[in-house]
This record gives C-alpha cells, structure tokens and sequence, in this order.
C-alpha cells in the first residue's frame, strides 16, 4: 500500500507509491552526451572570454591576464541577469498587491575549464576551490544592504534547466527571503522554541540511530535520502555538528565538504548514467538588521542548520502535484539509500 509521509521541515506531505514503484535500474538516464574537453563555439571554454561579461572573479596561473585565458574558475555576471545589481528597492504597493523593484545578483561560476568534467570526477583539491568560491560569494553579496539572501544553485543537463552543458553554477541574490528558506525558518523556530532542540539535528541523529536512509557519511558529514523525498532519488547533505551558515566552514570543513559533494554526485552518476540533476545549498539569511524587526534572525545559530538538497530529474511535476502540492514519489527513499550506498568508490577516488 502506498505511504503518505508529512516532511518537517517544509510541513508538506509526500505520497510513496510503493506500488507504482520499480526497480532502481529503470531509473537510469538515457546514454549521456559526447564527453568534450573543449568546444570551439562554447561562450564558457578557455580562449572565448570575449563571449561572457567582464569578470567579477577568477583563480589564474600567474601571469594570466584578466578576462583572458589562464583561468582555472571564473565568477561573471549573468549576461541575461533575472535580477541587476543598480537600483533601489523601491517598495510599493498597488491595491492588495505588493511590488518592488528587481535589484539583486544573478552571477555565474564557471567550475573548470574542461567542457565535460563532471563534479563527480573532479579533482578534491579543484572541488574545494570551487565551494571555497560558493562561500566567498555569499560573503561578499551580503555586504549589499539590500540583499537579504543568496542561493547558490547548479543544474546539471537541459532537463534539469541548463542551456550550456559546459559546467557552471549560479547564484540569484534576492531582497527577500525566499518562501522555502522562510518556512525552513519558521520550521526550525518553531521546533527548537518547543524542545530547545534543533529540528534537523533531531533529524540527523534519528536518520544515525535508524540506519535506513544514509547514503554516505563521514565524520563530519551525513548524506541522507530523506524520509518524505519528493523525487527519486534525492538526497540531502546535512553537517554533522551544527551549524546555521555554510560560510562559517573553515579550510578543513571546505575539503571535507568538497570529498562528500564528489562521492554523492559520483554515485548519483555510476547508478543513474549520468541523470541531470539540480542542487542548492541552503543556509542562513543575511543577518542585516530590520526596520522594526531587529530581533527577527537572533535565534538563527540555535534553531537553523544549513544543507544541500540535490534532486535528479528523473521525473516530471504533472497536474496532481501543481493541483495539490502533494508530490508522488515511485521510488523509496530506504530503496534509493540502500541503492546509492552499494554504489563502491573506486581505489584511489579522493587521489590528486
């Protein structure tokens, strides 16, 4: 019989057709696209800088002349921004509605120079430079008055919503905080002015004692399939000691990080062929101060905890999901956990 499950975090409930369900190979993607080191006519390949705006950041060899080759990454604004740094807020209202203006950032990471390196097979020491540059970015975003969050996100194949294959990330800085991060939020207050307990480390440590949804985990981290996932497969990295802000991790933390990120992308990759996938980090709200809500983030160290959710699409959202909100998951997240988890990394996986 199927399962309706309630998730926590998001108060939403998740329907497991367990008898709709099917075997975790016929999820594989279909045969993934000629792998390239280089395309001539790609706006992100070494040599065509000329195609993308100036750039904002970049790591070079030394010597290397700005907006031009000799980079390992590169951080440029979106040619097409959803959202442009100039301008003022602009609140207003209109009858019942409300408007402001469309200030934020919308910023692209090129990860590497290769057109087809998959984050599953980069190098660890690349890898944490690349999420050293997620962190670094938020910082410096929220130095923007205006700005009151920052997502980082990445998708990974056309399905999943990227228009070049060449692999990048990108991050939308907004003047509000996003209704997901928000009811994350309230869902964290909300637990912890309850129990004085962190809702996702009571997560954490019951997914630990019950050993059926961990995909992977080490000291400092844990990779879980969650137990009302919305998609097949999805998984979520949570660190294992608390922790509301991803741009608190030190070096250390930035490197191990980076070893989990590989492992569970790579597994994702050897079990499913390569899907196209989403991620997102999920972490603290710029802490700014509010006109007449200046209490309003002072619990966030205590009641918040940040993490990653990736999501392989693998399926569509159809009519019952849009009509209900319900999502209808034909794989278990306990299915999928044991699936992943069998998936062996190679000797020498986390070699340079």
């Amino acid at each position: 019989m199927s399962e309706l499950r309630h998730d926590p975090i998001q108060k939403r409930w998740v329907i497991i057709a367990t008898e709709r369900s099917r075997r975790p190979t016929d999820f594989r993607h279909e045969e993934p696209q000629k792998q390239l080191s280089h395309v001539e006519s790609c706006p992100f390949c070494e040599g065509n800088e000329d195609k993308t705006p100036p750039e904002i950041f970049a790591i070079r060899e030394p010597g290397s002349r700005k907006n031009g080759p000799g980079w390992e990454l590169r951080v440029f604004p979106n040619k097409f921004p959803a959202l442009r740094v100039e301008g003022d807020i602009g609140r207003r209202g209109l009858g019942i509605y409300d408007m402001m203006n469309g200030v934020g950032a919308h910023e692209v990471i090129v990860e590497t120079k290769n057109h087809s390196l998959h984050m599953g097979d980069m190098p660890v020491s690349h890898l944490k430079k690349v999420v050293s540059v997620y962190k670094s970015r938020i910082l410096d975003l929220g130095r923007d008055t205006r700005l009151r969050y920052t997502l980082v996100f990445k998708n990974h194949g056309a399905v999943a919503g990227a228009s070049l294959m060449h692999p990048h990330t990108q991050l939308i800085a907004t003047s509000i905080t996003p209704r997901t991060i928000s009811q994350e939020l309230d869902s964290g207050k909300e637990h912890f002015l309850a129990k004085e307990r962190c809702l996702f480390c009571d997560i954490i440590n019951q997914e630990l004692a019950l050993k059926e949804r961990i995909i992977y985990e080490t000291r400092e981290f844990i990779v879980l399939a969650p137990f009302a996932s919305r998609f097949p497969f999805e998984c979520a990295i949570y660190p294992r000691r608390h922790s509301h802000d991803y741009t608190l991790m030190n070096d250390a933390e930035l490197y191990e990080f980076a070893r989990v990120l590989k492992a569970t992308l790579y597994k994702l990759k050897v079990a499913l062929n390569d899907p196209p996938y989403n991620f997102v980090i999920h972490t603290a709200p710029y802490t700014t101060p509010r006109p007449g809500k200046e209490h309003y983030w002072k619990t966030l160290p205590y009641d918040y905890h940040w993490h990653i959710e990736i999501i392989p699409r693998l399926t569509r959202v159809a009519g019952f999901e849009w009509g209900t909100g319900f999502y209808i998951n034909t794989a278990s997240p306990e299915m999928a956990a044991e699936f992943l988890q069998n998936v062996e990394l190679p000797e020498g996986f986390f070699d340079e």
